[in-house]
């Protein structure tokens, strides 16, 4: 009978202890926030917040034996459980949102979904657009146009910063001509539709920096992103505040720009 190999146990033994060693990091504090959050002062929420970002240093730093992207996968299920939270984000606000981000995007800076997390969460709930523009930068410097699939969107997240919460159009036609160049490598109709609208938004910033056809084609990418009721109901009032008008209809939401720019 052949033995395992003292490398094979080693290796077995190296993921059994990943595993278990994050799975016991990542749930126990926010756990307790939802069982105690209704009797929990807010001198004791605090500390759990501080205790939470300690515990994300750690992970930011820590050895994970080749496990990157499973460090990144349950930390962004302790964001997800941290940001649905909504009784205890009241109280306390959202400033962990990038510190999140910052662990996931070290260990898996292809992880797409985390960057459309990262830009609303950390914009637009926790009023830091200037470090989500900072982290998106920073992992743009391991994708390509090819990796991972429909990276473009990571240019048009990092656009939606700079234009609507850093007022900054020159930067934000810039990424916009980025995603349009990106996805113009792929011949999908996903891809030619981001063609079209990250080129027409360029071109509005191009002809007036403070255009309100940009800012609400902006925003309409923020109402189509997915992302929650409260961020949606936030983009509809941003785009009737700049003349625009939202029509739900069942093909998806429809835009009518105001008549003067």
């Amino acid at each position: 009978m052949l033995l395992p190999s003292r490398q094979m146990i080693t290796t077995f033994f190296v993921i059994c202890l990943s595993i278990l060693g994050v799975s016991l990091l990542q749930y126990p504090r926010l756990h307790k926030f939802i069982l105690s959050k209704n009797t929990a002062s807010l001198e004791t929420i605090k500390k759990d917040i501080n205790t939470e970002k300690l515990r994300l240093s750690f992970l930011k730093e820590m050895p994970t034996f080749g496990y990157n992207n499973l460090v990144a996968n349950w930390v962004y299920l302790g964001f997800l459980q941290y940001f649905g939270d909504d009784e205890v984000r009241e109280k306390t606000g959202y400033s962990l949102s990038p510190e999140y981000f910052e662990v996931i995007l070290k260990r898996d800076p292809k992880f797409l979904t985390a960057y459309l997390s990262l830009s609303s969460s950390t914009s637009m709930y926790a009023a830091m657009p200037e470090r989500s523009v900072s982290l998106t930068q920073k992992g743009l410097k391991s994708l390509n146009p090819w990796v991972p699939e429909r990276s473009y969107y990571v240019w048009r997240y990092k656009a939606i910063d700079e234009l609507l919460f850093l007022g900054n159009s020159q930067a934000a036609k810039q990424s916009f001509e980025q995603a349009a160049n990106w996805a113009s490598k792929h011949s999908d109709e996903e891809s030619k539709q981001s063609v079209l609208i990250s080129k027409a938004t360029a071109n509005f910033l191009q002809r007036n920096p403070n255009s309100k056809r940009a800012q609400i084609s902006t925003w309409a990418m923020v109402l189509n992103s997915g992302v929650d009721e409260n961020a949606k109901k936030r983009a509809i009032g941003a785009i009737e505040a700049l003349g625009g008008d939202v029509t739900s209809t069942p093909q998806g939401n429809k835009i009518k720009f105001p008549e003067k720019d």
